[in-house]
């Protein structure tokens, strides 16, 4: 059976040529396979098209959409370029290439983040200087196009005075959504003490917090020409929420909405082992009132490039599908690498809403008028 797809519906970053049609089996082998591996694919290694559906408003709430500013580029394209080689595209991303992106694909709004690998590179002057120019350039951009854009802000971590000063700026003067967060920090998780004082300021703002994986100081370059995007970022957002359910700050800080990327990485095969042994230690039990469980059940993650039966089929076995959210990971991914993938899943209707929109609206209330004119 074929399945034609008009050249007007193909996100021309994902396709080096027009493919007129492609058999349904082949796209979701294909599909399946590079969403469970969950890894970064340069734009036009691939045909990816556009579902047809009718032609309506833009609805979507991507939470997984980054932005490379000039001063991050500028401080950042080697970094960039190690965590994501092959990746040069991004360094020309623009404000309006993703709106463009956007109107393609049905998306109302878009929740912008630094990707990895974030803006602490050793100094934290450095850091701090960076974390602000970042932050007021998405909110320059939320100004601009007002409803299109949200801001999940940078903060200089590990430098927790500098965080704290940013995130007051961040929350109370640029008006942010919520925060980004890398998974790790070095060889620090989020659950260690020392970032105790940004979590508790956090938790008290009922702030949102959305994480994005990264490769931990310990693991890179693991296994020769495997990248460590195929698989330590996976395995780092399993080990964030990990240290956060073992360290009791999951309970302990339960007013912060925390988002994971990538239908949580790997943590959904190994979710029902992470909270059985933290029941055998004691003093890691008393620590979750609630039970494990209760709080993994509670946390949110975004589908970016993981909706496959392997991972997304397993993130709706586990956690209420209130808590699954969109996401892309523009532009280190084309769009219609999740959409696609997402749309022939075989969600019902209303499931699929839930996904695409009305969770993401429970998260940010504000854009519930969203509509494009």
């Amino acid at each position: 059976m074929k399945v034609p797809v008009r050249c007007s519906d193909v996100d021309d970053r994902s396709v080096p040529s027009c493919t007129c049609c492609i058999s349904r089996r082949g796209f979701l082998l294909r599909a399946s396979a590079s969403a469970a591996a969950g890894l970064l694919i340069p734009a036009g290694a691939g045909s990816q098209p556009v579902p047809i559906e009718p032609r309506k408003p833009p609805h979507r709430i991507d939470v997984h959409h980054h932005i490379l500013p000039p001063p991050y580029i500028e401080a950042a394209r080697d970094r960039i370029l190690d965590v994501a080689p092959g990746f040069t595209h991004v360094l020309k991303w623009t404000p309006q290439q993703s709106l463009d992106a956007m109107d393609r694909t049905g998306i109302a709004t878009a929740m912008t983040s630094i990707s990895t690998p974030g803006i602490w590179f050793g100094d934290a002057q450095a850091a701090r200087t960076l974390a602000r120019k970042c932050n007021d350039y998405a909110a320059d951009m939320a100004k601009a196009h007002p409803s299109r854009f949200g801001i999940f802000a940078a903060l200089p971590l590990p430098d927790v005075d500098g965080s704290l000063r940013e995130l007051e700026y961040a929350l109370d003067v640029l008006k942010a959504d919520g925060i980004g967060l890398m998974t790790s920090y070095g060889d620090k998780w989020p659950g260690d003490p020392t970032f105790a004082p940004v979590f508790e300021e956090l938790n008290r703002r009922r702030a949102v917090v959305y994480f994005h994986p990264t490769t931990p100081g310990c693991c890179g370059s693991l296994i020769p020409e495997v990248p460590s995007s195929s698989i330590e970022f996976l395995f780092d957002t399993a080990r964030a929420i990990a240290s956060l359910l073992y360290s009791g700050s999951l309970s302990r800080f339960s007013n912060i909405r925390f988002i994971f990327s990538h239908s949580g990485g790997a943590m959904p095969p190994l979710a029902e082992r992470m909270v059985r042994l933290a029941n055998v230690d004691k003093k890691v039990a008393a620590r979750l009132p609630n039970g494990g469980m209760y709080e993994i059940k509670r946390l949110f993650y975004d589908i970016s490039t993981s909706v496959g039966p392997t991972n997304l089929g397993a993130l709706l076995s586990l956690v209420p599908l209130s808590q699954v959210l969109f996401g892309t990971d523009y532009p280190y991914l084309p769009i219609p690498a999740t959409l696609d993938g997402l749309l022939k899943f075989g969600l019902p209707s209303a499931d699929l809403l839930a996904i695409e929109r009305t969770n993401g609206l429970a998260l940010f209330p504000q854009f519930e008028a969203v509509e494009r004119k």
